[in-house]
């Protein structure tokens, strides 16, 4: 990754955590679901009201570390307004982006906003930190009921 995404990288971390956007409850969910990172400590609750399958509201709850509480907030900026195929398209990028080889070559100009978390690659134990909110929003849209956890 080059010194400029690795700088926006960081800013953009530093940024949603001091204020991470669309955090606390919402007044009308449909779906909520827990996750928990048990490496890092991350525990965070993600809430959505899903009405003719748009999201029409999302936010985030819990505690977690920088990296977790970014992620979280960006998602949620993210799929806001989004169809839930949408955001699944959304979620696939991500997942992708993190998981892929750290030789790959990555096309940052098409990712939007998630581009900056190309970077996580480099802490590999901090990749599940990430992912935690997405897998998260995931299974709350599948209408799975147990709570999700990066330690498998």
């Amino acid at each position: 990754m080059d010194n400029e995404l690795d700088d926006l990288y960081q800013q953009v971390i530093l940024d949603h955590n001091k204020n991470p956007r669309n955090f606390g409850s919402i007044p009308i969910k449909t779906h909520s679901l827990k996750g928990h990172n048990p490496l890092c400590g991350d525990l965070i609750t993600i809430n959505l009201l899903i009405e003719n399958d748009v999201i029409k509201d999302i936010s985030f709850e819990g505690n977690g570390c920088a990296i977790s509480k970014a992620s979280a907030s960006i998602m949620t900026t993210l799929v806001k307004g989004k169809t839930v195929q949408e955001a699944m398209e959304i979620f696939d990028q991500f997942h992708e982006l993190i998981t892929s080889d750290m030789d790959e070559e990555i096309d940052t100009e098409n990712l939007g906003k998630i581009a900056v978390f190309a970077g996580v690659k480099q802490y590999p134990s901090r990749i599940k930190c990430a992912n935690l909110a997405w897998h998260t929003l995931k299974n709350a849209i599948e209408n799975k009921n147990s709570v999700v956890t990066t330690d498998k």
